[in-house]
């Protein structure tokens, strides 16, 4: 076997680092500029200007050899740099934000994890379409105070190509390991051989969007209050400097990887060209102003540099209900556009081809009823809190289910299914486009519905459905889904 090794993506640009350096030395304020189209660039607003921070590191990474991902994951408590600060976090490998790991279609993935935190932990890769057996993406298993337990998946050859994420899936525990620090990116190889050939080889960042509350010389783990106060950082950096030369065009991988809050996602001047959806290439690729993404989604979007200057990737406020959040506004990123102009690449449409679940032949219609007592401290799937022991739904291998997801709350929720990702169908009976609308992560509004369908493929066994809300998660609205095999065949993988 051969193991995996660690790599560092490419630094940026130099020219695009001293033009950070030398503009934001000469303005106490940021000036407008203009981007190609003549489109104004607004000035960040004032309120929650943040001072750039360093340049955007990239995380290292774990890749796959032949094949094999071979790798090691402990958890422990450590004082560790997190944004601009020490703080105490619970880190895997050391660190708030641990190794990227990057495999491709299938490959095996062979991971040891080391519990060394006096509570039980364990692994979810989220989002992978991989078994949910032991010792694959099985959520069940709790590792005690060190001990270790060794994780295999194996990815099917046909896996799609995108960003995913791997954090604790510990019962009634996710959200404080998460918010603590348990939580990082996994990317699936493969996704730039879907575009035009003068784009394949673009530079890519994965932005990762972790928060942390303080309290004392720690991170804030217990009780954690969703609306609370909070500092977001980006790859666990606060404001670092994202360079881009005028005219590239740049792979960003968006994802938040935190516990509970939104990010409603603007880049100043500029639209981005979605292309992949929680770790799924779309069919058509999209332009947004802004993208909503709870906790647990991901983007896969292409952005390209204008005129030289200087812009914010920020978060607008939102909100989420009158008994949800109102999370306002703040700053994430520096953009700084400088060095040698480069040809501006026409944009692609056509990504790649994906199973369309409209016309599918329907096996099972449910219906998942999400709701919350008034005080907000028990949260339930179809009047039931989460027990691991019950199992709530069964599905047949090889069918097709639609679900009707109803939020009969005050607040959104983020709702997400292990194993299998899912075709968006509508949204308070307005159709979905089908061209971009598989997620394995979706929000379920106010008062309001989803119809999404749902292909089981490949495996069998227990797994859950919950709120990616991870406190609303751990405080019951979790159930179990058990996918068996038809009757009369032996039991999938």
């Amino acid at each position: 076997m051969t193991r995996s090794r660690i790599r560092s993506v490419p630094a940026l640009p130099l020219a695009g680092l001293l033009l950070a350096t030398a503009w934001l030395a000469g303005c106490g304020t940021l000036t407008p500029d203009a981007d190609p189209s003549g489109a104004r660039q607004p000035a960040a607003r004032a309120g929650h200007s943040t001072p750039a921070g360093p340049r955007l590191q990239d995380p290292p990474e774990l890749v796959s050899r032949d094949g094999l991902l071979k790798a090691a994951i402990v958890v422990e408590r450590r004082k560790v740099q997190v944004g601009d600060r020490r703080l105490y976090a619970t880190t895997y490998n050391g660190a708030y934000m641990p190794p990227t790991l990057r495999v491709r279609p299938g490959d095996r993935i062979d991971l040891t994890m080391t519990n060394r935190i006096d509570s039980d932990t364990n692994l979810h890769t989220h989002g992978l379409h991989v078994s949910p057996r032991s010792p694959s993406d099985d959520v069940f298993v709790a590792i005690k105070y060190n001990q270790a337990y060794h994780y295999r998946y194996q990815l099917p050859f046909n896996h799609p190509t995108g960003t995913f994420w791997y954090h604790s899936h510990a019962d009634m525990m996710s959200a404080p390991q998460v918010a603590g620090g348990e939580s990082g990116l996994i990317v699936v190889e493969g996704l730039q051989q879907h575009l035009p050939p003068d784009l394949r080889g673009i530079t890519e960042h994965t932005i990762a969007f972790k928060d942390f509350q303080v309290e004392g010389d720690s991170i804030k783990t217990h009780p954690l209050k969703i609306g609370a106060p909070t500092n977001r950082t980006v790859n666990g950096q606060r404001n670092p400097v994202i360079g881009i030369r005028p005219g590239e065009t740049q792979l960003w991988r968006l994802a938040n990887i935190g516990a509970n809050i939104y990010y409603k996602l603007h880049l100043q001047g500029s639209r981005l060209r979605v292309i992949a959806q929680d770790g799924i290439p779309v069919r058509k690729a999209y332009d947004q102003d802004t993208i909503v993404i709870a906790a647990g989604a991901r983007f896969d979007v292409l952005v390209q540099g204008g005129r030289p200057g200087v812009t914010r990737l920020e978060t607008l406020p939102y909100d989420t209900g009158p008994a949800g959040n109102k999370f306002p506004g703040a700053d994430l990123a520096t953009v700084v556009t400088g060095g040698t102009p480069v040809h501006r690449a026409a944009l692609p449409t056509d990504i790649a081809p994906h199973e369309d679940l409209s016309h599918a032949k329907i096996a099972t219609r449910r219906t998942v009823v999400l709701t919350e007592n008034k005080a907000g401290t028990k949260f339930y799937i179809n009047g039931r809190m989460y027990d691991p022991h019950r199992t709530d739904f069964t599905g047949t291998l090889d069918t097709v289910e639609e679900w009707t997801v109803r939020n009969d709350s005050d607040e959104t929720h983020s709702f997400h299914i292990h194993t299998n990702d899912f075709q968006l169908m509508s949204i308070d009976g307005k159709p979905y486009d089908p061209s971009h609308g598989w997620y394995d992560t979706i929000d379920v509004p106010v008062r309001g519905k989803a119809v999404i369908r749902i292909h089981y493929s490949d495996f069998t066994g227990r797994t859950v459905l919950h709120c990616h809300i991870l406190n609303h998660e751990d405080m019951g609205m979790m159930a179990v889904l058990d996918v068996v095999a038809p009757h009369g065949d032996s039991p999938g993988k």
